[in-house]
């Protein structure tokens, strides 16, 4: 299984991804945790730049499509070729999101490149956190350059996930995480996961 968690800043993406590795761990079922950017060596250093760096919107798609590439063939590709689940914040979602729908990059072009850098594979499950960004932006414990780009940016974010949810339904499991408990959140994704399985 290899499974994504998407959504805007603050939605809990990480929380639920961690609570998830501890219900897989007890089951005993062989799993790697990763993120985007990053997840390996070359796409961590990566990380780090575009996180800190303005830049213009073109070289940061740039930027994440490479780092996606290493992180791929590093990380997913390797964990998954050894039968191991991945579980995996952020992936190419979220490129379709923050540098199509919020930046204004031609979709067309981000798709190839997504395809390019990850030989078309996509995760089997997707979870989407769906959360008011006003509450998200509230929430958000991990300061970035994405956050201080201000409400209007995330409404577009989010705009980008819903078309994604609702261009494939068969992968996406929309999570409604308003007023939700870490625990709740969980057990949800948890139901979904089961059904799915």
């Amino acid at each position: 299984m290899f499974i994504t968690f998407e959504g805007t800043e603050g939605c809990g993406k990480s929380t639920l991804m961690t609570n998830l590795s501890r219900a897989l761990k007890d089951a005993s079922v062989p799993h790697v945790v990763t993120r985007e950017p990053g997840g390996s060596l070359v796409a961590e250093s990566i990380r780090s730049l575009i996180l800190k760096q303005d830049m213009d919107p073109l070289t940061e798609l740039f930027l994440y499509e490479a780092a996606r590439a290493e992180h791929f063939k590093k990380t997913i590709s390797q964990a998954l070729k050894e039968k191991k689940w991945v579980l995996c914040d952020r992936f190419t979602d979220s490129t379709i999101a923050y540098q199509g729908y919020a930046r204004g990059l031609n979709l067309g072009m981000i798709e190839k490149l997504n395809k390019m850098a990850t030989g078309s594979k996509k995760p089997d499950l997707t979870f989407f956190l769906d959360l008011p960004v006003e509450e998200g932006l509230k929430r958000a414990v991990d300061p970035n350059r994405f956050e201080k780009e201000g409400i209007l940016f995330q409404k577009k974010v989010r705009l980008g996930f819903v078309a994604a949810s609702k261009k494939d339904k068969k992968r996406f499991r929309t999570l409604k995480v308003s007023g939700l408990t870490p625990e709740q959140v969980c057990s949800l994704a948890m139901k979904h996961l089961k059904a799915y399985l």
